[in-house]
């Protein structure tokens, strides 16, 4: 970006991808937000110019109006989505703007913070990132078709600076960096994903958890491993390891099932692949940091966090439209339909 962009970029420290955002003059959440209104083309341009994660520092003026997330969500896609939809507790959805999710810690009903992995640290000493030493990795809502494009995640309250960070890995360069017949292999290939909480998980499966009865429009859904980015044309690696994926029927369609089946395998060599300290950024947040990531190309992980001792809350957005040709003319999944009503 030369001096006269709207737009000023500079990498994010110990990041191979990503960008740190700034529009010229503009100061505060307000400020930015009408600026990235009047630059919608350049902030695109941006995103997916810096492979896909962007982040805007400075925005905890959004607490104070929630309607300026909702504003900056719809520059990036279509819709923005409406969590009264899905099926979400109330008190995890914003009371006057339903399109933000509400992540807390030690609020009722709070999702708890993931364990420390064990060791805590890697030989070096450093934070974990790499499967399976690091668990929870995923795209949002990947258990749905179509899955979102991207998302936004506000740090209202953050943890202190040495917990609760969120982990981000880069899917295209992983795939680019697949050997050459890992990357034949996984061409065509296809992942059955699953929402949390229904019992397929792998741990639930090890534990002979008896697994819910889905309706239809809860049941697993195939997606490429290998997905075709409908804005940049690059390949990047689509999937999540243990908790999204389906280990009753899956994770691999075509491979044998179950934790200790062939596809397990095969999931397992991509994952540790795909988390690599090459593929992988660690963000520790700072109040009012804003992160857009796109889940079409990216996984992400949270990590732990004293939530006994710290509040922790978290805004999130999710931007639908854009899933790419594979998805043209399908119905959303995850909404029941009628007795006999078509899907499409």
């Amino acid at each position: 970006m030369t001096a006269t962009d709207p737009i000023q970029l500079r990498p994010i420290d110990n990041a191979s991808f990503g960008a740190c955002c700034v529009f010229d003059g503009a100061q505060g959440a307000k400020a930015t937000v009408l600026a990235a209104e009047h630059n919608r083309e350049a902030l695109l341009d941006a995103f997916y110019g810096s492979g896909g994660l962007l982040l805007l520092e400075g925005m905890e003026g959004i607490a104070e109006d929630p309607t300026l997330l909702l504003r900056f969500s719809r520059l990036f896609g279509p819709e923005v989505e409406d969590y009264r939809q899905t099926l979400r507790a109330r008190h995890s959805i914003h009371p006057d703007v339903p399109e933000i999710l509400l992540i807390a810690g030690k609020s009722a009903g709070a999702v708890k913070p993931p364990p420390r992995p064990d060791p805590p640290l890697t030989a070096e000493g450093k934070l974990p990132v790499q499967f399976p030493h690091r668990r929870g990795w995923h795209t949002d809502q990947s258990f749905r078709r179509p899955p979102p494009d991207m998302s936004l995640f506000l740090a209202v309250v953050p943890s202190p600076r040495d917990q609760g960070q969120t982990l981000f890995a880069d899917g295209v360069a992983a795939y680019e960096a697949l050997p050459v017949d890992l990357k034949a292999l996984v061409e065509d290939l296809e992942g059955l994903h699953v929402m949390p909480g229904a019992g397929r998980a792998e741990q639930d499966v090890r534990a002979g958890k008896t697994p819910d009865v889905l309706q239809s429009h809860e049941r697993p859904q195939r997606q490429p491993v290998v997905r075709h980015h409908p804005v940049t044309g690059k390949r990047a690696l689509y999937l999540c390891e243990a908790g999204q994926m389906d280990w009753i029927e899956g994770p691999l369609v075509g491979y044998e099932p179950g934790p200790d089946g062939e596809g397990a395998t095969l999931l397992y060599r991509l994952m540790h692949h795909f988390t690599g300290p090459d593929f992988t950024y660690a963000h520790h947040w700072n109040k009012g940091d804003l992160v857009i990531y796109d889940n079409r190309s990216l996984i992400h992980s949270a990590t732990w966090y004293d939530v006994e001792n710290h509040e922790r809350v978290m805004w999130r957005t999710t931007v639908h439209g854009n899933p790419g040709a594979l998805y043209d003319g399908e119905a959303k999944s995850w909404i029941a339909r009628p007795s006999g009503a078509s899907f499409l």
